[in-house]
């Protein structure tokens, strides 16, 4: 079986496995934290600050280290929300993402780029006035959190 069409239509190879993703929702004074994407996947669309889980790493621990890494603030308390099943088509290629989602307590700092390759600017924003164009995971973590759910069904995009 080396290589088939799956359900959704992605052309599989035997050796892809999917990824996991961790994405951290910060919230100070009621607005939340997002990064504007830099790169070839997502670029210059909104999300939170996350990242890949390393290998032996708790999920706690992934938010935590990738909040810090990527904009210097300091968070506690992560505790889980929802998980996103995201199947991407990017150009010719495919990308396949587990996606956790983690809200953490803010402690202090105000957020830089600590990562421009990936990253070109961080922004608080209220619920009611988010930017246009969010990252699909975003997007479905948001969609989670207005609908008081846990999971969204899988769309391929």
């Amino acid at each position: 079986m080396k290589n088939q069409t799956t359900k959704v239509g992605f052309q599989k190879n035997e050796n892809q496995k999917p990824l996991v993703g961790l994405g951290v929702l910060v919230m100070n004074d009621g607005k939340i934290l997002l990064g504007k994407r830099k790169g070839s996947h997502g670029a210059d669309e909104w999300c939170f600050p996350g990242g890949h889980l390393e290998f032996g790493e708790s999920f706690e621990e992934c938010a935590v280290r990738e909040v810090c890494e990527e904009t210097g603030l300091k968070v506690q308390n992560p505790r889980f929300f929802c998980i996103s099943n995201d199947l991407n088509e990017i150009e010719s290629y495919a990308k396949h993402y587990i996606t956790l989602f983690m809200q953490v307590e803010y402690i202090n700092g105000e957020p830089r780029v600590m990562e421009p390759e990936k990253c070109i600017q961080w922004g608080w924003f209220a619920f009611d006035s988010l930017p246009d164009k969010l990252f699909g995971p975003t997007q479905a973590a948001i969609k989670c959190l207005k609908n008081n759910e846990v999971y969204l069904p899988t769309e391929k995009k």
